[in-house]
Formats: C-alpha cells, sequence, structure tokens
C-alpha cells in the first residue's frame, strides 16, 4: 500500500491503551474526523435496525469518544446509521446532521471547510469512499461482516487554512459479539 506524502496509516488495538490516541495534537489549527461504518444490524433487509450487539456498539463508541470534544455528528438516513450515531450526539448533546450516501464529495468539502471535530456514520462502502475523498488514498471496501472500525482522520491546516498534514489511524474496536 503506497502512502502520499504526508499521510500515515497505523493500526492502533483496542483497549484502554488506545484512548490517549483520541486526543488529537495539542495545536490550535488541527481537528479530526471519526469515521465509521454503522453498528451490527438485524438483517439484510432495506432499512434494518441494530441487533443488540449493534446497539452495545453504539454505546461502546459513544464512550470511546466521550473525551473527545465532538462538535457535529453525521449520518445517512437508514436506521441503522442514525442508531449508531444517535449515543454519541446525545452525550455530546447535538443534533445528528443527515447526509446523502451519494453526496460524499459534497460531504468532504464541508467537513474541510468546517474544520470541526466530527463523527460521521456510513456504510462498508460510503466510509471508505469518505476516506478516499478526504485524503487521496484509495481504501478498500469495508467487509460485510466487519463493524469493528474506527478511523480517525487528524488534519492540520497553516493560517490560511490549507491542508499542511493528514494523518489516518484505525482505532480497532474491541467488543466482538457472536
Amino acid at each position: 500500500m503506497k502512502l502520499l506524502p504526508k499521510l500515515l496509516l497505523s493500526v492502533v488495538f483496542a483497549g484502554q491503551i488506545f484512548l490517549s490516541a483520541l486526543a488529537p495534537p495539542a495545536l490550535a489549527d488541527s481537528f479530526s474526523l471519526y469515521l465509521t461504518r454503522h453498528a451490527e444490524k438485524q438483517s439484510n433487509s432495506a432499512d434494518p435496525l441494530l441487533t443488540n450487539c449493534g446497539h452495545q456498539r453504539a454505546m461502546l463508541l459513544a464512550d470511546t469518544l466521550s473525551n473527545v470534544e465532538i462538535q457535529a455528528v453525521y449520518s445517512t438516513s437508514y436506521q441503522r446509521t442514525l442508531a449508531t450515531a444517535q449515543p454519541t450526539a446525545t452525550a455530546k448533546q447535538l443534533s445528528v446532521t443527515q447526509y446523502a450516501p451519494n453526496g460524499l464529495e459534497q460531504l468532504a468539502r464541508v467537513l474541510k471547510q468546517k474544520q470541526l471535530n466530527t463523527l460521521v456514520v456510513g456504510h462498508s462502502n460510503t466510509t471508505p469512499m469518505l476516506l478516499s475523498l478526504l485524503t487521496g488514498k484509495a481504501f478498500d471496501k469495508i467487509p460485510e461482516d466487519n463493524f469493528r472500525h474506527l478511523y480517525q482522520v487528524v488534519i492540520t491546516t497553516d493560517q490560511n487554512n490549507e491542508i499542511t498534514d493528514m494523518v489516518v489511524t484505525d482505532l480497532t474496536q474491541s467488543l466482538r459479539c457472536r
């Protein structure tokens, strides 16, 4: 896997150790985007609900981000993505802003322009596509049975709001359901 200049991909395993990796750098000109796929869903129907494990994962996500100053939460309009995003939004006293899965280019522009610490909940195909649009690097589709990835994209800008550095970290969540 080739890396673009100033782009780093690393893996941090779950548990208490990775919580320190969630804190963005102590720079006033940095912000973090947290991208994840919705949690476990009940079926393969058009708009399924979360399973019990999915609800546990959504709560784990909120707990994982509890020490992060999340300023915005985005989700597609599907029940499974909204239910994954809602515990974090509730904990941060934010509303969930819905986005269209076919409008990822616009969403990437908005996220870069607003420069807020943001959680974005998507799907197995849209999350890697959004990562690619943000970073200019290719990311593989997330396997249908994998719900554990939480990507942190730390973006650093200069005084002209030009992006000077971007670091992507895959924070693998610890919850494993049977």
